[in-house]
C-alpha cells in the first residue's frame, strides 16, 4: 500500500484488491449485504460486513460512490497478447458454448449498470480472476439468476485471465453522481 500523488491509498493492483471507488451505491451497499449474509465469502469482509449497521452500510457506499474512480497504479501491465485474446472473448462471448459477452449486462465498454453488474474497466486483472473463480468454485454466489456462475463455469482460467487483462487494461469509466454515467 502506498498514498498516491491525489492523496489516496493505492492497493498494489497484483494483491487482488478492487477497484471501489466510483462504483454505484446500490452496487456496493448490496456487496456489503452479501458479505454480511451468505452470498459472498471472504474471510476479510464477512466480520468488517457484519459489524456494520444498516446506516454505516449505507454510508460507506456512499462515501465509496462519491469519490472520483481512479485506476490502481503500480504493478506489471497486462500481457499484449493476453488482452488481444480477452478483447475478443468479453466483447463478443462465445455463443456455441451458451457464453454472452460481457457488455450485454456490464454495459459496452465495461460501465457498469446498476447495482447488479459493476463496472469491469480498470478493474485488476489479479481481482476480476479472483471473481470468476469464486463464481466457478461456488465460493461467490450473489449474482442474479446464477447469471455469473453460469458464464464462469464455461471459462478455462486462462480464458478468465485472459478477459480480466483485457478489462484491467481498459481506462476507468468517467463517474457522476455516485457511480458510472
Amino acid at each position: 500500500r502506498a498514498v498516491t500523488a491525489r492523496g489516496q491509498i493505492n492497493m498494489n493492483s497484483n494483491a487482488g484488491f478492487p477497484r471501489l471507488s466510483g462504483l454505484a451505491a446500490d452496487y456496493l451497499l448490496r456487496q456489503l449485504a452479501s458479505f454480511a449474509g451468505a452470498g459472498r465469502a471472504s474471510e476479510v469482509m464477512q466480520p468488517i460486513a457484519s459489524a456494520l449497521s444498516e446506516p454505516e452500510r449505507r454510508a460507506l457506499a456512499s462515501y465509496y460512490a462519491g469519490l472520483p474512480a481512479w485506476k490502481a497504479e503500480g504493478g506489471e501491465p497486462p500481457d499484449g497478447q493476453l488482452v488481444f485474446r480477452g478483447r475478443a472473448l468479453a466483447k463478443s462471448g462465445d455463443w456455441a458454448r451458451g457464453m454472452p459477452g460481457c457488455p450485454q449486462c456490464h454495459g459496452p465498454v465495461g460501465q457498469g449498470v446498476g447495482a447488479v453488474f459493476p463496472a469491469l474497466a480498470g478493474q485488476p486483472a489479479a481481482y476480476a480472476a479472483a471473481q470468476l473463480a469464486a463464481w466457478k468454485n461456488k465460493t461467490r454466489a450473489n449474482d442474479p439468476l446464477g447469471l455469473m456462475a453460469g458464464v464462469a463455469e464455461k471459462l478455462t482460467d486462462d480464458e478468465a485471465a485472459a478477459v480480466s487483462a483485457y478489462y484491467a487494461s481498459l481506462p476507468v469509466p468517467a463517474t457522476r453522481n455516485g457511480g458510472p454515467r
